[in-house]
This record gives structure tokens, C-alpha cells and sequence, in this order.
């Protein structure tokens, strides 16, 4: 071991870190995923003890990237399957009366050059594709339920909440772990594995140097209408609270 660390300190200009997902934080998900992450920054020598000093220690979120940070976004969109020219391209549909149907190409290109160019629209898969999304803005880093509790508390809403919602979020579940809160939409379905990475661009813009403060995260359930922030204001507008105590005191009275 010694000897090729040595060996990586002389030969080597990129050191990469070998790093895996904590499969026990994940929901749903038995095997971990595993990523070459590239060590930037000093010698080579910095590289291989720093990446050493890490060796099968975890490394949180809010070591890597802070809040009001514009960051990029990399995943796979969701799976659309077999799709034909008119949902796949928006290419117009032909006349009512065609034949052999309407939702076609009429004319896929000239006699010669004869084969089909890659411009022309076709049917095929759509969705399931690898994107990059730039200059997404953090705008709140949050800590696991056991260090904080109350991670949706902000300055001008003292309510003491967690960040997930009433019920849940929909097909996916609670928000115990670490979690990071961004501006936008991020490509593909719940659950699906996202990696984040430094922006690759000088951010200059006024958008990206302003100081984000939330005033507000809305709590409420995510699958009707959305009236109360927490189990507390919806027992208290039932007034189911004022009821259970009358009858765990009727209770005690009998016993």
C-alpha cells in the first residue's frame, strides 16, 4: 500500500477518490452507488494524504458546498419509453383523411442521397436521457432530524416544523437525513440518483451573488388541499386535542 501511494505522489497529476453513497440513509435502494470523484488543488502530494486523510470517512453536504452557492446539476430525465414523431418531435399532424394514418413524417427525404438523414424526425425513445442543468442556486442547507428537529424554522416563521410536509412527500416519503433545498427543478424521478458538482463558470451575475433569506417553506400536504403547516394546527382547528383530553380524563376518572 505504502509503495503505491509513493508511486501515485511521483507519477500521478490526476488523483481521484473512489466514493460510495451510505445505502443506509437511502430509501429503497440495497446497493450503493459508486463514483470516481477528481481531487483538485496543491501538489500531487496534497492530493493523495488529503484524499487518505478521507479514507472511509463520510463527507457531509456542508463540507462541499454552502448556501446562496450556484452549483450544476447532473441525472437522467424520466423514461417517456417508445414515443412517435408528433410527441417526440412536435411535428404537425397530417390531414384527417391520410392514409395508413396522420401522426406521421409525409416525406422522410429525396430518392437520393439515398438513405434517411439524421435531421429528419423519427419515432423512438424519449426521456431516460443524461442532462447537465447549470446555475441552480442553493438556497438552504438542512441538517438530519436528530441534530435539528425544527430544519423548516425560518426568521419570520417561528413555527417549529420539519421540512417534510404533512404526510409526506409524495412517492417518496420523510426527510430524515441531510438535505439540501434548491432553486428550480432537478431532471428525473423521485429517488433517482443526482450528482452536484461546482459550477464550472466564474459567477459574476447579480442573481447569483445575492443573499438568499427565506422567509416562508411551506409544510403543508402535498396531496390535497394543503390548509394546515402541521398535525398541531390541524388538531387544534378539529379541535380532535380538546376531545382526546376529555377522554383520557374521563378514562382516568373511571379508573
Amino acid at each position: 500500500m505504502n509503495a503505491e501511494v509513493e508511486r501515485a505522489k511521483k507519477y500521478c497529476q490526476v488523483i481521484r477518490a473512489i466514493c460510495h453513497t451510505q445505502v443506509g440513509k437511502v430509501i429503497g435502494q440495497k446497493k450503493a452507488h459508486v463514483k470516481e470523484i477528481q481531487v483538485n488543488g496543491g501538489s500531487t502530494a496534497d492530493k493523495v494524504d488529503f484524499v487518505m486523510g478521507l479514507f472511509e470517512q463520510q463527507v457531509k453536504i456542508e463540507d462541499v458546498f454552502t448556501q446562496d452557492e450556484m452549483i450544476d446539476v447532473i441525472g437522467t430525465t424520466k423514461g417517456k419509453g417508445f414515443n412517435g414523431v408528433v410527441t417526440r418531435w412536435g411535428v404537425t399532424r397530417l390531414m384527417r383523411k391520410t392514409h395508413r394514418g396522420l401522426r406521421k413524417v409525409a416525406c422522410i427525404g429525396s430518392w437520393h442521397p439515398a438513405r434517411v438523414s439524421f435531421q429528419v424526425p423519427r419515432s423512438g425513445q424519449r426521456g431516460y436521457h443524461h442532462r447537465t442543468e447549470i446555475n441552480k442556486k442553493i438556497y438552504r442547507i438542512g441538517k438530519n432530524l436528530k441534530e435539528d428537529p425544527v430544519n423548516a424554522k425560518t426568521e419570520n416563521d417561528l413555527t417549529e416544523k420539519p421540512i417534510t410536509p404533512m404526510g409526506g412527500f409524495s412517492h417518496y416519503g420523510e426527510v430524515n437525513e441531510d438535505w439540501v433545498m434548491l432553486k428550480g427543478t432537478v431532471m428525473g424521478p423521485r429517488k433517482r440518483v443526482i450528482t452536484m458538482r461546482k459550477s464550472l463558470l466564474p459567477q459574476v451575475t447579480r442573481k447569483a451573488l445575492e443573499k438568499v433569506t427565506l422567509k416562508f417553506i411551506d409544510t403543508s400536504s402535498k396531496f390535497g388541499h394543503g390548509r394546515f403547516q402541521t398535525s398541531e394546527e390541524k388538531a387544534k382547528f378539529y379541535g380532535t386535542a380538546v376531545k382526546k383530553a376529555k377522554v383520557e380524563k374521563k378514562e382516568e376518572a373511571e379508573a
